[in-house]
């Protein structure tokens, strides 16, 4: 199955202006993403919903309360675009972002998009971000709510920790050696273990292909 993984990348957005086209609530979950980000956030669609609206008076995000224009692309490092099942408006607004070299992500149209937008767990300072290269996208959620139950507030506190004392290594003990000694010992023990569950339909399917697959070879 052919499938683009990309390079992934964080992208500083802090200061930059970022568009965000729609004003559902995709748009308000990617808005405020944004903001905590320290995005200059500018929502355009003619509607918004209440978060929105919120945020707009607030003077969080500005709002431009029409259509997109082209001249919407001037000065943005990076376009999200919230609406769904307009092809035509993704593939177009694909060709003003690359034309003006700006980043772009559409909602359900990877094969428009510049970009992709992993699932995202937080958990303190982590980040893990899970991606199936437009393959899978519906298992990114699901291995997304696992995680957040696995890295739970005793991992964050742990975190947390680790970060202090690598501060206090940074003040006290000049010799890069013995600190990175300090910190092996700090992690000595710390394994990340799991192990995946699968659904009745793929574990009969895989059953059934293995089975096949021995008769072919007893032939």
């Amino acid at each position: 199955m052919a499938a683009n993984p990309g390079f992934p990348l964080v992208l500083d957005v802090k200061g930059w202006l970022v568009l965000v086209i729609g004003g559902a609530e995709e748009a308000s979950e990617k808005s405020q993403r944004l903001l905590e980000s320290g995005a200059r956030v500018t929502v355009i669609s003619p509607t918004l919903n209440e978060p929105l609206r919120l945020l707009a008076a607030s003077g969080k995000i500005i709002h431009r309360g029409r259509q997109f224009r082209e001249t919407d692309l001037d000065h943005a490092i990076l376009i999200l675009n919230t609406i769904r099942g307009d092809r035509d408006f993704a593939r177009m607004l694909s060709a003003q972002a690359r034309e003006k070299h700006v980043l772009l992500w559409s909602v359900d149209y990877p094969d428009a998009s510049s970009v992709t937008m992993p699932a995202v767990v937080e958990a303190g300072h982590v980040r893990v971000a899970i991606s199936t290269s437009g393959v899978a996208p519906a298992l990114s959620g699901f291995m997304k709510e696992d995680l957040e139950q696995i890295l739970d507030t005793e991992f964050i506190e742990f975190v947390e920790w680790l970060g202090h004392l690598r501060e206090q290594a940074k003040a006290n003990e000049p010799d890069a050696e013995k600190r990175r000694a300090l910190f092996h010992d700090a992690l000595d023990g710390f394994r990340f273990l799991g192990k995946v569950r699968y659904p009745k339909v793929w574990t009969e399917r895989r059953t059934e292909a293995v089975t096949n697959k021995q008769s072919d070879t007893e032939k």
